[in-house]
């Protein structure tokens, strides 16, 4: 991951996104749980973190009340709101990656009050002639997550015996591969393990400060990239690799297959949303049956390291909890394999999975 600012002074360069700690979320007028995706797994995942969400069109005061997330942050309608805030983090995702351009003012204004700009979309703050002058003039910078200069292909690296890479696949996009990810990470750190979150898309980074924007990066070299985040990471004992795409997914294959060829994992998780026929973005393609898809995935990532699927993580969010838990019955029994809604459920028994993988891959 790269960066772009124009404070030159050390202490300014050396700073991450894991340092700021009075964060303040736009999603002006985008609020929703759909474009606002962003917003919502920061409140989650990074809670002490966030000072304030802004938004000047919402009728409610806090973010409980705006996104459904269980968390207490003010929702304010004026940045002036929010004392000794230290960066305002772009908390949408919306389709096409471009930044609203009534947000400028917005982002000018930040800049002027001495906040650095941090943001995941596609389109990228340093192409901003008027951006780029104000972070000049306040010593600020401007963070561009999917700005990147990865330029190596893969090496076929062979990965230190005893790191247990655990990579979460989907039948599509957006159906809680980040979260599932993250979910078994805190809980293995939670039980004592020694496990490390490797986050692979916008959202992933600005939680934990560093990553690979796997779908920014050129086709190339996305395997190379993804190697090289393992290799620096190898030290830890339980690797969770955040997924992207799905490799049934007709426009979005090409990022699933980089990440299983480059972290070489020798574990999935499948992750799948409960009632979801068609594609994202795609209302015309079916989504193929979820057998054909686990045993595609195995046949895909064992052409570079042997791997197999060792739970079922379901996103449940638009059933009742009588039909969830039917739900989660339903795919334990299908598949073999242990199964929850890491929301609904907790994560434990995919924890569990994670365990048992590793005890089986320790020679006698």
């Amino acid at each position: 991951m790269n960066d772009h600012w124009s404070h030159s002074e050390r202490e300014s360069e050396e700073r991450s996104l894991s340092d700021y700690r009075r964060i303040v979320l736009i999603t002006e007028g985008f609020s929703t749980p759909f474009l606002a995706k962003t917003a919502i797994s920061l409140l989650r995942y990074r809670t002490a973190d966030i000072a304030a969400v802004l938004d000047s069109r919402a009728t409610v005061s806090q973010s409980r009340e705006l996104f459904g997330v269980d968390v207490d942050v003010p929702v304010v309608s004026r940045l002036c709101d929010v004392e000794g805030a230290d960066a305002m983090f772009v908390g949408i995702a919306p389709p096409g990656g471009r930044i609203p351009s009534e947000w400028r003012p917005i982002m000018a204004e930040a800049l002027r009050s001495g906040l650095d700009v941090v943001s995941g979309l596609h389109d990228f703050l340093i192409e901003d002639p008027e951006l780029v002058r104000l972070a000049r003039e306040h010593g600020c910078r401007l963070i561009d997550v999917r700005r990147n200069a990865f330029k190596q292909t893969a090496e076929c690296y062979p990965f230190r015996p005893g790191c247990i890479r655990i990579q979460t696949v989907g039948h599509d996009c957006t159906v809680g591969k980040m979260v599932v990810a993250l979910e078994i990470y805190r809980e293995l750190d939670r039980r004592g393990e020694d496990a490390a979150f490797l986050a692979t898309g916008q959202t992933g980074i600005m939680i934990s400060g560093q990553g690979v924007p796997a779908d920014c990066v050129v086709s190339d070299f996305i395997n190379g990239a993804v190697e090289q985040l393992v290799r620096d990471n190898e030290h830890h004992e339980f690797l969770l690799i955040e997924g992207q795409g799905s490799l049934s997914h007709p426009a979005f294959s090409a990022v699933t297959l980089g990440l299983l060829h480059g972290a070489a994992p020798d574990a999935l998780v499948f992750c799948y949303e409960a009632g979801r026929d068609f594609v994202k973005g795609l209302d015309n393609v079916p989504i193929p049956p979820l057998a054909s898809i686990v045993s595609a995935l195995e046949t895909v990532a064992n052409l570079r390291h042997p791997c197999r699927v060792i739970g079922i993580a379901i996103n449940t969010r638009t059933l009742t909890s009588t039909e969830a838990a039917a739900e989660v019955r339903r795919a334990s029994e299908a598949f073999g394999l242990p199964a929850c809604d890491v929301y609904r459920d907790g994560p434990g028994v995919l924890a569990d999975a994670a365990l048992a993988m590793r005890n089986s891959l320790v020679t006698p």
